[in-house]
């Protein structure tokens, strides 16, 4: 997958991605990252811990969110994304489900957006992505982030995940995205219950149907913690090594994590279990 400074190989091995959310209310790291300069230095050290793509978000979509305005999000995303600028070996993603911020961000030094809409938020997205050329993460949610987790949940998750990727690739295709640009992701967590989570996890590798690159973003996800008897946000770097593990196993093309140095090492022996077993 061609990005503007360089080839993203995809498929050779699965891609690490990064988490680096500079927020104050993310479910798992908000505050964390807030301050350029700590952004800035966790985003070098996740590169140095193994990182292939860092992504940077600056509003949270933990369930209940509501979401903050186009001009908070830049304030928060852009010091980040133009201090990382010609200092970061791997490429910036850019987290947003908005047109303006996208732009922004490319301009500051993005290779990729990632919109957890699917362009659905913002009708200005398509056209962003189709004139600059990046590629694109496309992510199935039921409902929205304030209320994706009161339900009611899919009957067959199955069904509804490919039924709702179809639908962003074919809002894609009308915004004249090619597809061979498109990473889709099947929104692990977001409106989905913790069985159901599961169950995606299990049969990941029936989205190969769609014949594109799969993403899956399972880090700190609180069905991981329901799993575990209640485990909070940092008690659950295990269960997403299990979940991790599983996606690699499944096919996916890239796992978004918080934990880059643990999940780097999980990543690479999935791949080779994967491989012993044709």
């Amino acid at each position: 997958m061609k990005l503007r400074s360089r080839t993203l190989e995809l498929g050779e091995r699965t891609l690490v991605m990064g988490v680096l959310n500079v927020t104050p209310d993310s479910f798992s790291d908000g505050g964390k990252w807030k301050e350029p300069r700590e952004a800035v230095r966790r985003a070098l050290e996740m590169e140095a811990e193994g990182a292939d793509i860092i992504d940077i978000g600056g509003e949270s979509t933990r369930p209940g969110s509501g979401g903050v305005s186009t001009e908070t999000e830049l304030m928060r995303v852009l010091p980040v994304v133009e201090r990382l600028r010609g200092r970061l070996k791997i490429p910036i993603s850019i987290d947003t489900q908005k047109a303006r911020v996208a732009e922004a961000a490319i301009r500051a030094g993005a290779e990729i957006v990632n919109d957890v809409a699917a362009l659905r938020a913002d009708k200005a997205m398509g056209e962003v992505v189709r004139r600059t050329g990046v590629p694109l993460v496309l992510m199935h949610m039921r409902g929205r982030p304030r209320t994706m987790q009161r339900g009611p949940f899919a009957r067959d998750v199955m069904q509804d995940v490919m039924h709702g990727l179809r639908e962003a690739l074919e809002r894609a295709r009308r915004a004249g995205i090619p597809r061979g640009r498109v990473i889709l992701d099947p929104g692990i967590g977001f409106g989905k219950s913790a069985e159901q989570n599961c169950e995606i996890l299990a049969r990941l590798e029936e989205l190969a149907v769609l014949r594109r690159p799969i993403l899956v973003g399972s880090s700190r996800k609180a069905f991981i913690g329901k799993l575990l008897g209640g485990a909070g946000e940092e008690q659950r770097i295990w269960g997403t090594a299990a979940t991790v593990a599983a996606a690699v196993l499944g096919g996916a093309q890239i796992v978004r994590v918080h934990d880059v140095a643990e999940m780097v090492q999980v990543v690479r022996v999935a791949e080779s279990l994967r491989e012993a077993g044709g």
